[in-house]
């Protein structure tokens, strides 16, 4: 039986991060953790990123232009030295930031954080700003047909050698794609941005989803903000059996459909999208091997 909204527990604590935010997670054979491709880091690869590439250029322009000390510092750096690299680094992402190209993104962490509130039936922060309220209203519209079972979950795909955490996991029987009846689980994403570039990569992330095994990280606690501390951890050999106690399967999902609540931040509109996982597992696979012919590029020339 689905649990009711208000059944929900709260997340758990974030799985450990290492330094590149990679999840560390202890391997299901047992041994040292290990670092996991973030999901999204590893669906990336099929998308055609010129444009985002063009417009962060533009933006770094238009931050370093607004705020001048930054083009002062950048005359006194060498860009092929390794420290010139790592600073240049660091103020292009503040020009960056200056002209306002992280706004959005931060805007759809508020977004998801509120549309927590919403799921588990609780209240609103006080004071949050009237598009905010018109912005959960909608969500709250959009869901209505759903019940929601699990919220920010955290499944490992060994398969592909992935980790990462998807938005909510819904109940639903109705209407389905082409009409049909359908009913059953189903992984559920947010999206607070634009979509029209990105619909095969999120069908693909969810179709990951779909296919990995919960894993429960609590079993072996770390802050992973006390280096030291994490360091020692990442040395810990786990047995087999205590590794393999952190894997479940996830409850019977669907790998053919998943949804997508578009969200755009600020329109008090939510429209839901059926994702086809089929399509989606297949760019996934794609990806796997794109990402392992990159490991051969060394051994694509050889000397005359």
């Amino acid at each position: 039986m689905a649990l009711t909204i208000t059944a929900l527990p709260a997340p758990a604590p974030s799985v450990p991060r290492d330094g590149w935010g990679r999840p560390l997670v202890v391997p299901k054979e047992g041994g040292k953790p290990r670092g996991l491709t973030r999901t999204t880091t590893f669906i990336d690869t099929i998308e055609d990123k010129s444009g985002l590439m063009s417009w962060k250029q533009r933006m770094t322009l238009v931050g370093a232009a607004r705020e001048g000390s930054l083009l002062r510092e950048v005359a006194n750096l060498n860009p092929e030295t390794r420290e010139g690299k790592a600073r240049l680094d660091v103020l292009a992402e503040r020009a960056a930031t200056v002209a306002g190209a992280n706004a959005k993104r931060e805007r759809g962490t508020h977004l998801h954080t509120l549309s927590e509130f919403v799921d588990r039936g609780e209240r609103l922060p006080a004071g949050i700003a009237a598009s905010d309220v018109a912005d959960m209203a909608a969500y709250k519209m959009s869901t209505a047909p759903f019940d929601v079972v699990a919220v920010e979950t955290f499944v490992v795909v060994p398969e592909l050698g992935v980790g990462g955490t998807f938005d909510r996991m819904v109940s639903y029987s109705g209407p389905g794609p082409d009409g049909e009846h359908i009913e059953g689980l189903f992984i559920a994403d947010l999206k607070t941005g634009s979509i029209e570039y990105s619909r095969l990569k999120m069908a693909s992330q969810l179709a990951v989803y779909s296919r990995g095994e919960l894993y429960d990280h609590t079993l072996f606690p770390v802050n992973d903000r006390d280096k030291k501390a994490l360091a020692a951890w990442k040395r810990r050999e786990v047995p087999a059996d205590l590794a393999r106690a952190a894997y479940a399967p996830i409850p019977a999902v669907s790998q053919d459909w998943g949804i997508i609540l578009h969200l755009p931040a600020g329109s008090g509109e939510c429209t839901p999208y059926w994702a086809d996982l089929r399509l989606g597992w297949e760019a996934a696979k794609a990806a796997q091997n794109t990402r392992a012919l990159r490991g051969k590029n060394k051994s694509a020339l050889r000397p005359f």
